[in-house]
């Protein structure tokens, strides 16, 4: 395509300048976990290709040690990451991070054979054992194969070593809750309305129950990512590639990361769609949905603390006003719902992008960056968030016992326990004129002498209210 300048400072060739000339969008580079997982293939393809007689051990060396050292370099600031700078919006099919790879794995190469950068397009240095991007890195790629490989395993691997742990964490603190609060009666609300007492116990153990299927969710992403597009090449029909290439590979991953990756079982379908991608930013839209509602109650139960609720007393971790002294916002429970409508948001553009027509074309899959770098913000935003959430939150979240009992005491809703013996209408009666009398449920079927105070005592124990009749 003719001559393409590349600055003197960086590790990549013409094709990368290319694509920064070509893609000036958002100034985002792919994430360094799909960089990262870039480099793990290319060594475990290098492996492989020498396993298989295609690769002289050689240059397979060279090339893993050059893949080494850009998972080493990744994550410090000034590091290796800057000569990855490729956009996410880039060609749909991440060619150009693809090629961005094979160039700067070739001239590290180069460097560590004493040659100068861009000597890997050199005839008389490839005579003698240099390695070129395509020929030699590239060796049984496609970007078509490697890309969505290389998308499924930074996000799986992320899902299992950063959102998982975090997951458990607040799962964790959430049912260490319940279990300290079970005998905290408070009252239940529906349409934001009393209704009858519930444990703080109960609650809590609900929202920890949500994070463990949040859990589940996670693994169940993890195994929709591990069928691997590699060996299939350019339109998964495996064209220029050993029948053996794709699941060598695959085991290798595998047993780098402790995720069980294999081979696809339909190159078709793993090349042509990213239904997994789909479904893995889907379960993470579902527990952004979950912590959102997490956080909302709590933000609801501890609002006050004298004019609200109050029956939650939410740590004070910043002065919440710049004119209200003394005032605390619920600042956490706010962050955590931010954070859950970007994961939404990040997931509508991914489930878009996985449409027939947008970003499932033909026989490729043509939005791959785009859909890659939401689900990995998705998965450390949750991360982060969920960690915060415990930490600065849940840790230090007290009940106020007092005004939980002082809540249920004046509820209309306690009416509803006489209802089987005195009868619905009686009951409804009651609480009408309760609430117009300004008085307790109580206080008025004693003045009306409804029942014998010992069988009011019995049935208006808020206690017996949060479980079914034995």
């Amino acid at each position: 395509m003719g001559a393409m300048p590349v600055p003197a400072d960086v590790l990549y060739g013409a094709s990368t300048q290319r694509a920064v000339l070509n893609f000036p969008v958002s100034g985002r580079p792919v994430p360094e976990e799909v960089i990262h997982a870039f480099a793990m293939l290319k060594a475990a393809a290098a492996a492989v290709n020498r396993e298989l007689g295609k690769l002289d051990a050689e240059r397979a060396e060279a090339i893993v040690a050059a893949c080494g050292e850009v998972a080493a370099g990744l994550g410090t600031r000034g590091g290796i990451a800057r000569h990855f700078p490729v956009d996410i919006y880039q060609t749909g099919s991440g060619t150009s991070t693809n090629m961005n790879a094979n160039e700067v794995i070739a001239n590290l190469v180069c460097i560590a054979r004493g040659a100068a950068i861009g000597s890997s397009k050199d005839a008389a240095y490839l005579e003698k054992g240099g390695v070129h991007p395509n020929d030699h890195v590239n060796m049984g790629q496609s970007s078509n194969d490697t890309f969505p490989t290389a998308m499924n395993v930074a996000i799986a691997v992320a899902l299992k070593a950063q959102l998982l742990p975090a997951l458990r964490g607040m799962a964790d603190e959430l049912e260490a809750k319940a279990g300290r609060w079970d005998k905290i009666v408070k009252i239940g609300r529906t349409h934001v309305q009393d209704a009858t007492p519930i444990r703080l116990g109960q609650e809590f153990s609900g929202y920890a129950a949500q994070i463990r299927k949040a859990e589940r969710r996670v693994n169940d992403a993890i195994e929709a990512l591990t069928e691997l597009a590699l060996g299939g090449t350019a339109v998964g029909t495996g064209i220029n590639t050993h029948r053996e290439f794709g699941s060598r590979v695959a085991a290798k991953l595998a047993e780098k990361t402790g995720i069980a990756f294999q081979e696809a079982a339909n190159h078709f379908e793993a090349q042509h769609s990213r239904d997994c991608i789909v479904e893995a930013s889907g379960a993470l839209k579902t527990i952004a949905v979950s912590c959102s509602k997490i956080a909302s109650d709590i933000r609801l139960m501890g609002c006050g603390p004298r004019c609200g609720i109050g029956e939650l007393k939410l740590p004070a971790v910043q002065p919440g006003s710049s004119i209200m002294p003394g005032k605390v916002n619920p600042v956490i429970c706010e962050s955590m719902m931010m954070v859950c409508c970007q994961v939404i948001g990040n997931d509508a553009a991914t489930t878009i992008a996985g449409m027939g027509g947008v970003g499932g074309l033909l026989d490729l899959a043509v939005a791959m960056p785009v859909m890659a770098a939401n689900v990995i913000d998705s998965v450390k935003l949750l991360t982060g968030a969920c960690r915060m959430f415990t930490e600065s939150l849940l840790k230090d979240l007290e009940p106020d016992e007092e005004r939980c009992k002082a809540l249920i005491e004046g509820s209309l809703a306690m009416c509803t326990s006489l209802a089987p013996v005195v009868g619905y209408d009686k009951a409804a009666s009651i609480a009408k004129e309760a609430y117009a009398q300004g008085k307790t449920v109580r206080q008025l079927a004693l003045e009306q002498g409804v029942l014998p105070k010992a069988d009011l005592d019995r049935l208006l124990e808020p206690f017996s209210m949060t479980e079914p009749e034995s």
